[in-house]
């Protein structure tokens, strides 16, 4: 196994090449939305679930430190959430055939539980942080612009900052970056070289290092009491969080219910959404200059992703049987006779009414 780590972490481009081309092609495979074919969305949730180790495997490469030790290992909820999303169509496909319609509903509702609470887990081991991707990225409360604000700020003024500074400030993110271990050299040479200057030099250079890199303190592990200490923008966050955290699973257990064909589930899912996204966007915009509450923008960027999740309410039922499916058939009506756009305009809707039928598809889940 550790072999094949060093293997994916030496070549990630050509993995990452590999992956996207084969990941493609299962979009090709015949009977890809059959009934009764249980093997082709075998082998999309086989590569799905050896892309999401191998991505794991790329994000956890051991960062060595001053002291020789690498980043703390910690329980991959993230990486679960991505195995349990990639899994979950098969799920779905081998309850069908197996146990009909109706009572599939069953698996998908104990998929999506456990996907609540590997979020919630995700959540408050964050320190109730905004969940990115549905808990597939972890949100380390970092901006991914502060690195290229930071080097900016240097490139302006490299004397005030120092190459030491811009290094401890880059929160060790892209330890491959060929800038990033120029500079690295680049710092190690100058401290080598005040090394032979004398004492005082030294002493100088290590508390200004000091000054420059604190020592870290274990910090308190949040609860929903320090959240509360925000007040009316924490309550909203903290709100929105676990509305989006609950809405599939809401929305499963209302078609087990009531029937997919039912317009209570999709109402009801809507109105989670709405309630939910509001909430978050309530706190950006009126607390977005507050010390209260900040968002960063990879947290703004997630709350435009949600939203345009909701596109996919267009494709479930019973919205989609009603209206989309005919304006789908008369653009495939209209577009026929153009050559080749009318071929793939065929073939993009076959593909959109076969995903139409995969509840795991259109969960936005």
């Amino acid at each position: 196994m550790d072999s094949y780590k060093r293997w994916v972490r030496r070549n990630r481009d050509y993995v990452h090449s590999l992956e996207s081309l084969a990941n493609g092609l299962t979009w090709l495979l015949p009977e890809r939305f059959s009934d009764s074919e249980i093997g082709p969305e075998a082998v999309t949730s086989i590569l799905g679930m050896i892309t999401a180790l191998n991505e794991h495997i790329i994000d956890t490469t051991p960062v060595q430190t001053r002291t020789g030790g690498g980043e703390p290992l910690s329980f991959p909820f993230s990486l679960c959430i991505t195995l349990l999303k990639d899994l979950e169509t098969l799920v779905e496909v081998v309850a069908q055939q197996l146990y009909g319609e109706e009572n599939k509903w069953n698996f998908i509702a104990i998929t999506e539980a456990t996907k609540v609470l590997l979020r919630l887990a995700v959540l408050q081991k964050s320190g109730y942080k905004m969940l990115l991707h549905g808990g597939e990225s972890t949100n380390d409360g970092r901006d991914s612009d502060d690195f290229d604000a930071r080097r900016n700020e240097f490139a302006s003024n490299p004397g005030q900052h120092g190459v030491s500074g811009v290094l401890s400030n880059n929160h060790g993110q892209d330890p491959y970056n060929l800038e990033g271990r120029a500079l690295f050299a680049l710092n190690r040479f100058g401290e080598n070289a005040r090394t032979v200057t004398g004492p005082s030099w030294l002493h100088r250079v290590q508390h200004q290092e000091a000054t420059m890199e604190p020592p870290t303190t274990v910090s308190e592990t949040p609860t929903l009491y320090t959240l509360s200490k925000k007040g009316t923008p924490g309550g909203l966050f903290f709100m929105g969080e676990v509305l989006f955290i609950l809405r599939p699973l809401i929305y499963v257990l209302l078609i087990r219910k009531y029937g997919a064909r039912s317009w209570l589930p999709w109402l009801a899912s809507l109105v989670v959404d709405l309630i939910g996204n509001g909430s978050s966007s309530l706190v950006s915009v009126l607390w977005h200059n507050s010390n209260v509450f900040h968002l960063l923008n990879l947290e703004k960027h997630e709350l435009k992703r949600r939203k345009l999740l909701w596109v996919l309410y267009l494709m479930r039922d019973p919205f989609f049987t009603k209206y989309t499916s005919q304006r789908l058939a008369g653009t495939q009506k209209l577009l026929e006779p153009v050559p080749i756009i009318g071929l793939l305009t065929e073939k993009l809707v076959e593909l959109l009414v076969g995903a139409q039928t995969r509840y795991t598809y259109m969960s936005g889940s």
